[in-house]
């Protein structure tokens, strides 16, 4: 059976909301060196629309190893195909570990990158005395344990509208480096059944922003987690902020550890 139709094709615009594991790709965004998920998924959109070219447009562009749990993109296509049919289209056609979870038909004023109002992001760190298998593409492993409430006490100075360029990638060319981070938590779990060991736990640090810069998420990462294992001082993050230089923050926290849980509109999720 064909997907289904509507009267006859017509140019329109499509809201999509993705999950992916993206341990296989390069990143969101297309590139040459690799398979990307903006490519892997216009070139399942790509016959359904006829076979024209399409433009996925993402919210955010994650970095290669980054996941999505919510990752929202945007296309407009030339197709008579509903919204309902398409989505169940991309997902016969899509690898499995690429999915999509909502589509919809929107405004064609929409657009997925710059009418978002705000993100949700969060990073996941694996304690134990060994990595498991099975969490190795999913955390970063640190053995050390830490003081998750003291972890989050000292990332309070980042709330607030800030310069973040001490927590920006080298060489990123953007028109400023002020952005504003709303919350910051951290938590504390089990891994669950695919956990190595049994006294394995996982640390969840969350971020709600209205925006952030290349990077940002990993170095604020990678910051607490010098604070917290004693390779940086407490006072780290204002005095980072302070410097606006990336030497004065910590390390880059590895991709794999890092989720796009959500992308908001307007003045809700």
């Amino acid at each position: 059976m064909g997907a289904a139709r509507v009267s006859g094709p017509s140019t329109r615009t499509f809201k999509l909301t993705l999950a992916y594991d993206g341990a296989a790709y390069v990143g969101w965004q297309r590139q040459q060196n690799g398979p990307s998920v903006q490519a892997t998924i216009e070139s399942a959109l790509e016959p359904l629309a006829g076979g024209m070219p399409v433009t996925l447009v993402g919210a955010g562009r994650t970095d290669a190893g980054v996941h999505a749990l919510g990752q929202v993109a945007s296309v407009k296509m030339l197709t008579s195909i509903n919204a309902d049919a398409l989505a169940r289209a991309l997902n016969a056609t899509l690898p499995l570990d690429v999915r999509v979870l909502a589509l919809s038909e929107v405004p064609d004023a929409f657009h997925a990158r710059f009418d978002a109002t705000a993100k949700r992001y969060r990073y996941r760190l694996l304690h134990g005395q060994t990595v498991s298998p099975f969490e190795r593409r999913y955390a970063w492993f640190i053995p050390a344990q830490f003081d998750d409430a003291r972890l989050e006490a000292m990332a309070q100075p980042l709330i607030g509208t800030h310069d973040f360029a001490a927590f920006q990638a080298v060489g990123s060319d953007v028109q400023t480096t002020v952005r504003e981070l709303r919350a910051i938590t951290v938590g504390r779990g089990a891994p669950g059944a695919l956990a190595s060991h049994p006294s394995a736990e996982v640390t969840t640090i969350d971020l709600h922003g209205s925006g952030f810069l290349r990077h940002m998420v990993r170095i604020i990462i990678g910051t607490l987690v010098d604070i917290g294992t004693g390779r940086l001082s407490p006072d780290a993050i204002p005095r980072a902020l302070e410097r606006r230089e990336r030497e004065a923050a910590g390390r880059t926290a590895p991709a794999h550890g890092l989720f796009l849980v959500r992308v908001e509109y307007g003045s809700g999720p």
